[in-house]
C-alpha cells in the first residue's frame, strides 16, 4: 500500500526547467497567479466566458487551492533558479494528478512535461502504481500524448459552471 505522503523530492533541473518541490504555505501566492493566468491567457477558444470567469476566479474564492497544496506532492517549474514560478503540478492523494497549470508566456516550452514525468517518478518511488486524473480540454491532448488513455467523458459542476472533463488513467508500472 502506497504511503499518503511520499518524502520531498530534491531540486531537479531538466535543461533550464528548473523544477523544485512546491512549498504550500510559501508558494501559495505565485501558484495561484500561476493557476488565474493559465486559465485566462488559454482557455478562450476551448470554453466560453461565464467557465473562463468561474475557473480563473477558483483560486480567489475557494479554500481548495490551499488546501489541497497543503496535503498533496507538488512541483514547480521556474523561469530561474531562485526565479519566479511559471508553471506547477500536484498530486493529491498520490494517486492523483489533481493539478497541472503553466502560465501562458511559458506554455510550450516542455515544463508541463517535465512536471508530470517528475510527479510520476515520485509517485512510482512511493509504491503507486498507476496515476489517476479528470482532465480539462486543455490539457487532455497533452496527457494523451504522454501515455495516458481516457477512460470516460463527465460533464462536472465548478463553482456552480458546468464542464465537460475526461477521466483519464496511466500505469507507473
Amino acid at each position: 500500500m502506497p504511503s499518503s505522503r511520499a518524502a520531498e523530492p530534491p531540486d531537479i533541473t531538466p535543461g533550464h526547467l528548473w523544477l523544485r518541490p512546491l512549498q504550500a504555505t510559501a508558494d501559495a501566492e505565485q501558484v495561484a497567479e500561476v493557476y488565474r493566468d493559465a486559465v485566462l491567457s488559454q482557455a478562450s477558444g476551448l470554453y466560453n466566458a461565464e467557465q473562463i470567469r468561474a475557473w480563473s476566479g477558483h483560486p480567489r474564492n475557494s479554500e481548495e487551492l490551499s488546501q489541497a497544496l497543503q496535503r498533496g506532492l507538488g512541483l514547480v517549474s521556474c523561469a530561474s533558479s531562485g526565479g519566479s514560478i511559471e508553471a506547477f503540478g500536484l498530486l493529491d492523494p498520490l494517486d492523483r494528478l489533481s493539478l497541472l497549470y503553466c502560465r501562458g508566456r511559458s506554455c510550450r516550452q516542455g515544463r508541463a512535461t517535465a512536471l508530470l514525468r517528475a510527479l510520476e517518478d515520485q509517485a512510482r518511488a512511493s509504491g503507486v502504481p498507476g496515476l489517476r486524473t479528470e482532465a480539462s480540454q486543455l490539457s487532455r491532448p497533452l496527457l494523451e500524448r504522454l501515455g495516458w488513455s481516457t477512460e470516460a467523458e463527465e460533464t462536472a459542476l465548478y463553482a456552480g459552471v458546468a464542464f465537460v472533463r475526461w477521466r483519464m488513467r496511466r500505469s507507473l508500472i
